[in-house]
């Protein structure tokens, strides 16, 4: 893997559980990944068999051992055997079902292979909303995705997980997948962030539950919906506004489209400028719609949030 997909590798070592187990466990808890992440404001009996379909077309393009635990309604881990798969999939139908899904290959580190989904109910009775609150489907996959499969096979996956939803807004490329409480690691992923400007970090649960209709950032692959499409005045009014070689504005149909930078992701230096001139000019152009978050991520003071932030943009 080249320089522009960096390995990013951070273990932490517990004590181990259950208590029979005498010696400390050494964790994966941090790792660079690929993430696909869609967001719609609209409820889950609308979007369910979108994201059923779309979680079938995940489990064809990496394979269904990939994934072997998932979080049952109680809270607790359990296996993803043929009774775990029909919970799940009734969870998803289900018009009055969704909630938190989260399906992963370990429970207890971070292998590159997630599907997490948050739908929403809205105005079913007695259902409590926080006023920008998504319905949310995320896709991770190892960043050796990228060697094995090529850059094109992840942007044709991504295209295909996004065809049937109706997104607000959506991004693919270079993140940090991480897991456990994210203070104990919270220097080293900082360092990181500084490091590679051209990778992000998703807060899924808190992106679900504030980013409304906004948009999380410029990305390799940025997908755009209504409203921030056509405030911009559609596929023809963003294409106009983005002048870099190597940028794209693909029709999705449905009033959605997806910017590609570049046909592979980059994670940039400390010197965005100079490796991420096409994610800088997209970030300039969606500047007004870009969410930002209420408070700094463990590790961070509010100085280091906002340059993060601005790191596209300045």
């Amino acid at each position: 893997m080249d320089a522009l997909s960096p390995k990013i590798r951070i273990y932490k070592t517990y004590d181990a559980y259950p208590p029979e187990i005498p010696e400390p466990v050494r964790y994966l808890v941090v790792r660079d990944s690929l993430n696909i992440t869609f967001y719609m404001q609209r409820p889950h009996a609308e979007v369910r068999h979108g994201i059923a379909h779309a979680l079938d077309v995940y489990l064809s393009a990496v394979g269904s051992r990939k994934l072997s635990q998932y979080v049952t309604r109680s809270g607790q881990w359990s296996d993803l055997d043929d009774e775990g798969w029909a919970a799940v999939r009734k969870d998803l139908l289900d018009p009055e079902g969704g909630g938190r899904i989260v399906l992963r290959e370990w429970p207890t580190v971070v292998p590159g292979h997630e599907f997490t989904y948050f739908g929403r109910l809205y105005d079913f009775p007695g259902y409590m909303t926080f006023p920008n609150e998504t319905s949310t489907v995320s896709f991770w996959l190892p960043t050796e995705y990228l060697e094995e499969r090529g850059a094109g096979w992840v942007r044709e996956l991504a295209l295909e997980l996004g065809a049937r939803l109706p997104f607000n807004s959506g991004h693919a490329g270079l993140f940090m997948q991480s897991l456990f409480d994210s203070r104990t690691y919270a220097a080293e992923v900082r360092e990181a962030c500084f490091t590679y400007p051209g990778m992000d970090i998703a807060i899924a649960d808190h992106l679900a539950n504030h980013i409304g209709a906004r948009v999380k950032g410029a990305h390799w692959l940025t997908f755009l919906g209504q409203p921030v499409l056509g405030e911009l005045g559609g596929a023809e009014g963003l294409r106009s506004r983005l002048h870099s070689p190597d940028t794209t504005v693909q029709d999705m149909g449905g009033d959605r489209v997806v910017v590609t930078l570049g046909k592979q992701p980059e994670a940039g230096d400390r010197e965005p400028e100079r490796t991420l001139a096409s994610y800088r000019e997209l970030a300039l152009v969606l500047e007004p719609w870009l969410y930002r978050e209420r408070s700094p991520w463990p590790g961070f003071t509010e100085d280091d949030m906002r340059r993060w932030e601005r790191r596209l943009l300045d």
